[in-house]
């Protein structure tokens, strides 16, 4: 996720921190070089504009903290204007005091419409819901089809018919209320390209069950193309939000950054892969510290807390404690980081981890192999892997279906492993203290309902 941007961040905060002071000339040299990031990176010019702007006013001779080296309070403005210009406060969904809140989305044929609707659904049921999914998609050949399909996968029930799409939506909604769901998500036709029969079609379904929300799905790898198109519809519709899809495969990051100034609403959630379970809301001061290469302990933490056994966590946390952490302990884990999506977006959420390592794509067969490596091994080799000599080496091989060489590095990495474990549990503790006194204090995001 936005690996070219965080790349150059990365280039340019690596040659920053090696000056010991930093002049007019020197400010103007890393702003000129963060705009020609951003510009790569498609996001629109007007913010690049504003966000370099923005930077230069606090990147002052008097704005500079004695707290702080220079280097480090540069990068501190630039992470805090990057999280106001990405929305600056999570967004709120507020349910409607009379059930169901009706959600209605909308968006471009190939955005990932029909799969958000179902995405969201399951991310309602995690929040206690009880969601009915609304198939008002009769244009596009098997969409509703579809929409039934995810709906099993997630467990939602799906409401249509052979109508028009305006008569389905507002039987649907009917349907939810008859039945006792209290969220309707309403599945809308789209097209190739914006066209007046698009949002007139829209317009109507809009008016006819005056929804409480209005999300856009966008396409977060179209860039620039998925922030014009969001401008469009919000000219026609009012939106109250856009939920990014296929932000996993974006490696500039130009629509996530430019959408909330451009278009003027925020980012309400966003789809991290191909998994219905791959979906989340939007924080834009975790997403800016992922973009500046700072990881997101808190995601990964709330990530974990979804899908681990409790008792093996309790377990590994222990071990890695004593420092006695396994081979039998790793394995358990690999189980546990499995549920949490792809490895690689894992990594990339863990601070302090080597860019090598951040970025590396990690897969299911690799992650097979090292499984079957570690089931092949005795469970004395599994607690004391220094007993594992050459022959035994051979025999694990043959067990696993692997060369002598895969063994070897894996017995290297994994105590590099053990170190990353180590860190990632300190790291865990801070965010987890943090969170504990921002509960404490009472914070509350406010609404934008």
């Amino acid at each position: 996720m936005f690996e070219t941007l965080t790349d150059r961040f990365d280039e340019i905060f690596t040659r920053l921190k090696g000056r010991g002071r930093l002049g007019d000339a020197e400010v103007d040299e890393v702003l000129r070089e963060i705009r020609v990031a951003l510009l790569e990176g498609d996001v629109a010019l007007e913010v690049v504009r504003d966000l370099i702007e923005a930077l230069r006013a606090r990147c002052s001779g008097a704005e500079l903290s004695k707290s702080l080296t220079p280097a480090q309070q540069v990068i501190k403005v630039v992470n805090e204007e990057l999280t106001q210009t990405l929305g600056g406060e999570t967004f709120t969904l507020r349910y409607a005091s009379i059930p169901p809140t009706i959600v209605l989305l909308a968006g471009l044929q190939g955005s990932g419409k029909t799969t958000a609707a179902a995405k969201l659904a399951l991310w309602f049921k995690q929040q206690g819901r009880h969601p009915l999914l609304v198939g008002a998609d009769l244009q596009r050949p098997a969409a509703v089809e579809q929409l039934k399909v995810l709906g099993r996968e997630v467990g939602v029930a799906v409401f249509s018919e052979a109508s028009d799409p305006f008569s389905v939506a507002r039987r649907g909604v009917a349907e939810a209320v008859r039945v006792g769901r209290d969220v309707v998500i309403v599945d809308t036709a789209g097209r190739i390209t914006i066209d007046e029969p698009l949002m007139a079609e829209v317009r109507s379904i809009h008016d006819s069950i005056d929804p409480d929300y209005t999300f856009l799905v966008i396409d977060a790898m179209t860039g620039q193309d998925a922030v014009q198109t969001a401008r469009a519809f919000h000219l026609a519709l009012e939106l109250d939000g856009v939920i990014l899809s296929k932000i996993d495969g974006d490696a500039r990051g130009g629509a996530a950054i430019s959408v909330k100034s451009v278009v003027g609403r925020p980012i309400a959630f966003v789809s991290t892969g191909e998994r219905v379970g791959d979906f989340e809301s939007f924080h834009p001061d975790r997403m800016a510290s992922r973009i500046l290469g700072m990881g997101d302990v808190l995601s990964l933490i709330e990530r974990a807390e979804s899908v681990y056994d409790e008792e093996t966590a309790t377990a590994a946390m222990e071990s890695l404690r004593q420092g006695k952490f396994t081979f039998e302990d790793f394995l358990d884990q690999l189980q546990q980081m499995k549920k949490m999506g792809p490895l690689s977006s894992v990594l990339s959420m863990m601070p302090g981890l080597p860019k090598e390592m951040k970025n590396a794509k990690i897969e299911d067969r690799d992650v097979a192999r090292i499984e079957a490596i570690i089931r092949s091994m005795t469970p004395e080799e599994r607690v004391t892997p220094t007993l594992i000599d050459g022959s035994r080496r051979l025999r694990i091989s043959h067990g696993s279906g692997t060369s002598t060489t895969q063994i070897n590095n894996l017995l290297r990495q994994f105590k590099e492993m053990q170190k990353m474990m180590r860190s990632s549990v300190m790291a865990a503790g801070l965010a987890r203290a943090a969170k504990g006194r921002k509960k404490k204090g009472g914070r509350v995001t406010p609404s934008s309902k």
